[in-house]
């Protein structure tokens, strides 16, 4: 764990401290407060401002393949072909508003998420006569500035980084910074600070039990969450979607780059033709680009985000995270606060009932009778449990815990039972046995015992009685000796009710899930067993100081368990499970000890109850929590929603990892049909053009007919953002992989420019026969056929189902209807067509037939290869 950037000062003491403050334990008077907050700026996390449209706009542009459009719109102006030049700029400004609105809607719902934390602390002032009494009021905890005094009680969070000034039974539960789940006492003692000290806490934790006052060290950017912050910098290495969108640009940037000058020099060399054909030779290369690229890819994740918002809470902060979580391969999540809930539960089968029943009379009636009481998470947990048990006795006294005696004990009576009192003790296993009247023995039997218990995973509280006489004077430590040892009250960490049923769906769904936590072995390995996984060879973060990157990332494939990690070995883990460049990982965390490893997976997840900086910092977030209903708990194996405590939270819905996933994966599956129909389509049809550049004395097709060809082919395409994949696609990872597009589409685009071929045999047997332009009739016949192939294409190689109508089978029929209706139409002047004779109707039926027959023949091929 990271030390404390912003902790204090070593070697000073309580006093000197809050002099270097210039405050005390009055607290600061207003005037001095407004002063300080001026200086020091509000406390509030880092990165919680919200972007400008501009910005949005921005970052949308920086996309690789709306570079290469907007360097193919400026070369279409440079040459006059406006009409190209025109389309392309309206397909990059829509490709951006789309994205840019999909994210500014995420950040929006970011903003509602934030205003739902708790926002104020109890802190001293004094009003402007510094000698004044100071009052307690609630202000926001973005006032507060360095040297404030607050109060803290059970439940707040630590509002900043503090000095505690007094404490009273205090511990803090602090996984959000350390990643383990037990509760961590603290102290107001007066010694010089060493690291992370007994009397410090860091904004981000939150009182378990007892109440304090505290001194305001650090606030905003000074704290510790921002340190953690900062540290863990930006993204490590691109995402999946990034290497995906890079690895196909820059393909295709070297065939566009390529296409131009071999048109340019081929038909300088065999038809003696100069720069009139460079218009031509760039629209064949806007040709094989798929310009639509950007519109389906924002469309297909817009939508996609939207529906997990609308329907299961999820929160897509960053658009191509969308298309990351529906390639993962493996997902590492953090145990505690994510796989389990910080609070305990008693484990009945491993837990002595006798000893669970004065486990909750002492519990019940130490918080009764105690001064100042302090309850804590392991009182609660034995208090649910057997809730009766308190109702069969009379309090006499308590003796609360404290951290030398280790243990806790209520004098209680039975009623009716006069003259004689039960001590009802528990507490550390250690301190409890060396006050029962045991010989050697049997204590170091039951210590053994208690061993084998702690290795297994479970924390312990031993139970002890003793009958003691009744008396006026007052019960103390002394008699607490000579005690009946009563057995074990066993606990486990209580799981997230969706946690099985969530780790099940990704199991099914091909996702790896890995836990790395910063918690003990056994307790996590616990956890696993709980949750229906195997945890295998449990592996600590020391143990692998001494391996090296590469051996670590094979290691890491082999082992689900990684233990006792800091924020930095999370991060070295996760790096390590990426570094092949094929596998796609995820993290999914809440704490601020995540915050490395969510900036160096391919796509970061949090629940909504994170800490903000880890909100702020995560990609993707699950923001809706259990419905309580009975089925759930039911289905999942998890105590019904009456058996919680009383102020325990909505459970988290981890489930909607799954759904996440499965919408992931839903629109890369839609991009990937559509890349793989228009690329091949496209791919047949240059082949084609530089064939027929080359063999007739006139340009194939005019630009004119390729813009419109590309912009009846682009308005069918953007269909497939609103197709349905088949299920087949829905249950592994969907990632965009160059080579695998590029062996696709060179297969199937060297069969459409078969069939383009084939139709040029077709077009000179109709034309030989029958008389007029033959220039503009085949214009007419080759446009008609490409729009054709282009229909039959999208038809047959997409991937979704085809026995019910859809978006891309009305596309299609649109598509079929432009084609042979445009050239009998009075438009088709203007674009230097001609009506065709029925002879070639004829023979393009045969052309398509044979060219679907091979189609589907091939894609069958592939099917088994692939």
């Amino acid at each position: 764990m990271a030390p404390p950037v912003a902790a204090p000062p070593t070697g000073r003491t309580t006093l000197q401290h809050l002099r270097s403050l210039g405050s005390g334990p009055r607290g600061l008077t207003e005037a001095e407060a407004e002063r300080r907050l001026v200086r020091y700026g509000e406390n509030v996390p880092p990165g919680t401002r919200r972007l400008s449209w501009p910005r949005l706009a921005a970052r949308s542009l920086r996309d690789p393949f709306t570079g290469v459009l907007l360097c193919l719109g400026l070369v279409s102006a440079a040459v006059a072909a406006w009409g190209t030049a025109c389309v392309i700029l309206v397909l990059v400004s829509v490709s951006c508003g789309l994205r840019s609105a999909g994210e500014r809607r995420a950040d929006t719902a970011m903003a509602g998420l934030r205003d739902l934390v708790a926002t104020t602390a109890t802190v001293l002032r004094r009003a402007d006569d510094a000698s004044g009494p100071p009052g307690e009021r609630e202000i926001p905890v973005s006032q507060l500035v360095p040297g404030d005094v607050v109060r803290l009680g059970p439940g707040d969070l630590v509002p900043a980084d503090v000095r505690l000034l007094r404490a009273q039974g205090l511990s803090v539960q602090q996984a959000a910074l350390t990643g383990e789940s037990v509760p961590v006492e603290k102290y107001a003692v007066d010694l010089p600070e060493v690291g992370e000290s007994a009397h410090l806490c860091f904004q981000g934790a939150s009182v378990a039990s007892g109440s304090a006052s505290a001194v305001v060290l650090a606030t905003g950017a000074d704290t510790r969450f921002a340190a953690a912050h900062n540290t863990a910098g930006a993204r490590l290495t691109a995402s999946a979607f990034d290497r995906s969108v890079h690895g196909i640009s820059w393909t295709l940037i070297r065939f566009m780059l390529l296409t131009p000058p071999l048109v340019l020099m081929a038909s300088a060399a065999l038809r003696g033709r100069g720069l009139e054909t460079l218009p031509f030779a760039v629209a064949v290369a806007v040709g094989l680009t798929p310009e639509m690229l950007p519109v389906i890819v924002t469309t297909a994740l817009a939508r996609g985000s939207a529906l997990l918002a609308r329907t299961h809470g999820v929160i897509v902060k960053r658009l191509p995270a969308l298309h990351d979580i529906g390639a993962v391969d493996i997902l590492c999540v953090d145990k505690t606060g994510t796989l389990t809930q910080d609070r305990p539960a008693v484990e009945p089968s491993r837990t002595d009932p006798e000893a669970l029943h004065w486990a909750a009379v002492s519990a019940w009636w130490t918080l009764q009778l105690a001064d100042l009481p302090a309850p804590d998470a392991l009182d609660e947990a034995v208090i649910t449990e057997d809730p009766a048990a308190c109702d069969e006795y009379d309090g006499i006294t308590a003796l609360p815990f404290d951290p030398v005696r280790r243990l806790a004990t209520a004098v209680v009576r039975r009623p009716g039972a006069l003259g004689t009192v039960t001590l009802a003790v528990k507490g550390a296993v250690e301190n409890v046995l060396e006050r029962c009247a045991l010989d050697d023995a049997e204590r170091a039997s039951l210590l053994d015992k208690a061993a084998a218990m702690s290795a297994d995973g479970l924390r312990l509280l031993a139970v002890a009685t003793a009958e003691r006489p009744a008396r006026q004077r007052p019960y103390g430590p002394a008699d607490e000796r000579g005690l009946t040892f009563t057995g074990f009250v066993a606990f486990t960490d209580a799981l997230v009710p969706t946690a099985a049923q969530a780790l099940r769906d990704l199991g099914e769904r091909g996702v790896t899930v890995k836990v790395i936590t910063g918690d003990h072995p056994g307790t996590a390995a616990r956890a696993l067993r709980d949750l229906g996984l195997d945890p295998g060879d449990v592996r600590t973060a020391d143990s692998l100081d001494t391996v090296t990157d590469a051996e670590l990332a094979q290691l890491a494939r082999r082992t689900t368990v990684f233990a006792r990690c800091t924020p930095a070995d999370k991060a070295r883990i996760v790096t390590a499970l990426r570094a092949d460049g094929e596998t796609t990982v995820g993290y999914l965390g809440d704490g601020v000890n995540d915050l490395p490893a969510l900036r160096a997976a391919d796509v970061g997840i949090c629940p909504r109850d994170a800490v903000p900086v880890a909100r702020e910092t995560a990609d993707i977030i699950l923001t809706e929590a259990r419905r309580s209903d009975a089925a759930a708990g039911v289905a999942m194996n998890a105590p019904p929603a009456e058996t919680l405590p009383a102020n325990a939270p909505p459970a988290k819905d981890l489930t909607a990892i799954g759904h996440a996933i499965t919408a992931g994966r839903h629109s890369s599956g839609n991009i990937a049909t559509y890349l793989r129909v228009t690329l091949s389509s496209n791919l047949g049809n240059v082949i084609a053009m530089l064939s027929a550049g080359l063999l007739l004395p006139f340009l194939p097709m005019l630009p004119a007919q390729v813009l419109a060809q590309n912009l009846c082919f682009d308005a069918a395409q953007l269909s497939f953002a609103f197709d349905r994949p088949a299920a087949s696609v829905l249950r592994r990872p969907t990632t965009l992989r160059p080579r695998d597009f590029l062996r696709f589409i060179t297969g199937f685009g060297v069969l459409n420019a078969a069939a383009d071929l084939a139709t040029f045999g077709a077009l000179a047997l109709a034309l030989h026969s029958g008389t007029g332009p033959h220039e503009a009739a085949f214009h007419s016949g080759w446009f008609t056929e490409n729009l054709l192939t282009q229909g039959l294409v999208m038809l047959l190689l997409r991937t979704g189902r085809t026995h019910t109508p859809g978006p891309v089978r009305w596309a299609v029929a649109a598509l079929a209807v432009v084609g042979l209706a445009l050239p009998l139409t009075p438009a088709a002047h203007l674009l230097g067509m001609t009506p065709l004779p029925l002879l070639y109707y004829a023979l393009l039926a045969g052309v398509l037939t044979l060219y679907a027959i091979a189609l589907t023949a091939v894609k069958r091929r592939y099917a088994r290869e692939g």
